[in-house]
């Protein structure tokens, strides 16, 4: 794998290259069982335009890899539209899936869960911080009620079409998920992905809102590489040393209580996770079969592609990693899918922010592989 990409394994390759080990307690893995075959297989990107990327990059006025990580985010674009130099990235699309979690009335963030409406309210009104970057750069955003506990019948309807339930379960003391309600919103996801594809999106980008959310992410991303809590917990909304204690315990019982049954991915969502997060697993499998690229933001929505991927490997090659945060769970789990951000600043706001401050260095990637002068054109004739 080259690990020099910021999204993807190298697709020159043929047949493309086998999706990177997630590192399960399990021998084998999940990867082995018939769970692979439960939806449609996803189609690689193409490794041809792929290598003519890469020759064009090679051909620019410039010295070898004088671009850095930029040519290998303008390769990976490249591949992922099919065509060399790739089309510029207009028609992108931000969706913020919010939820709250029942772990959040174990202190595990220094906010109250009430912030969670008060934030899907502001988003909507337009005040928040992924507002604020999606308009700087052209973006259209939406925010979805997926699993909120709060009473949003005041908000427009479109905001609350794909709510599953109320909160989750907490984690620790029992199942998030119903197995009914862990499909549900897998469908749910797929669903908002494919209206997303169907209003025209070349680039996907996906968000998340919820208080308490960083802890299921880190469970998950712990269920699916077997490490333990306290190589996974983070401080999410900057906790201090005494709740990020409680939260290492909470996340060390909830992989306690939920045993080898996290071996497989829906039981692992359905013990785990949450509505909001089941529904970022379904929208990234959704966009990948689809053959819409994803930005990604932070610890959240890297947790989801680390289920996704254990679902259907091919999804990691559709996902480029918008920024590192300051979660340890989300480097971890960037690890192992063999994914290098594309920014580090220190962000871990979520929303979104961290893709879409993101997305003007992956816009630039693409217009130099278009526009750039080929050395060949600027060298003086024999």
């Amino acid at each position: 794998m080259d690990r020099s990409s910021p999204g993807r394994a190298r697709p020159s390759q043929t047949p493309p290259p086998r999706a990177p080990s997630t590192g399960r307690r399990n021998p084998g893995g999940p990867h082995e069982r018939p769970l692979r075959q439960a939806g449609p297989l996803i189609t690689p990107p193409s490794a041809a335009a792929y290598a003519s990327a890469r020759e064009r990059l090679a051909a620019l006025a410039k010295p070898t890899g004088a671009l850095g990580h930029l040519e290998d985010a303008a390769a990976w674009v490249a591949a992922c539209q099919g065509v060399s130099p790739p089309r510029p990235l207009d028609r992108v699309r931000l969706t913020v899936l919010a939820g709250d979690h029942g772990v959040s009335h174990a202190g595990v963030s220094a906010y109250p869960r009430e912030v969670t409406g008060a934030m899907v309210a502001a988003m909507v009104g337009g005040g928040s911080g992924a507002n604020v970057l999606a308009r700087q750069h052209g973006v259209t955003m939406q925010v979805l009620d997926v699993g909120v506990d709060a009473d949003l019948t005041g908000l427009p309807a479109e905001v609350r079409r794909h709510h599953v339930r109320r909160s989750s379960g907490a984690i620790d003391r029992e199942d998030a998920l119903s197995a009914a309600e862990v499909h549900r919103a897998l469908a749910v996801g797929a669903a908002i992905a494919s209206e997303e594809v169907a209003a025209g999106a070349d680039l996907l980008v996906l968000g998340d809102l919820g208080i308490g959310n960083t802890t299921p992410a880190a469970a998950l991303v712990a269920a699916t590489f077997g490490v333990g809590a306290d190589e996974v917990t983070g401080r999410g909304t900057g906790v201090d040393d005494a709740a990020l204690a409680r939260k290492t315990q909470v996340v060390a019982a909830a992989l306690a209580r939920a045993g080898d049954r996290t071996n497989d991915p829906y039981e692992r969502l359905a013990a785990l996770g949450s509505a909001d997060l089941a529904a970022g697993v379904g929208f990234l499998l959704g966009a990948a079969r689809a053959g819409v690229p994803v930005l990604l933001d932070g610890i959240v929505t890297v947790a989801e592609l680390a289920v996704a991927a254990d679902l259907e490997p091919g999804v990691v090659a559709w996902c480029a990693a918008g920024h590192r945060s300051t979660e340890p769970a989300q480097q971890l789990a960037l690890d192992k899918l063999g994914l290098v951000p594309l920014l580090d600043v220190g962000l871990r706001l979520g929303e979104g922010t961290g893709a879409l401050t993101a997305l003007p260095v992956l816009r630039s990637a693409v217009l130099l592989l278009r526009e750039m002068a080929l050395l060949a054109d600027l060298a003086p004739p024999a």
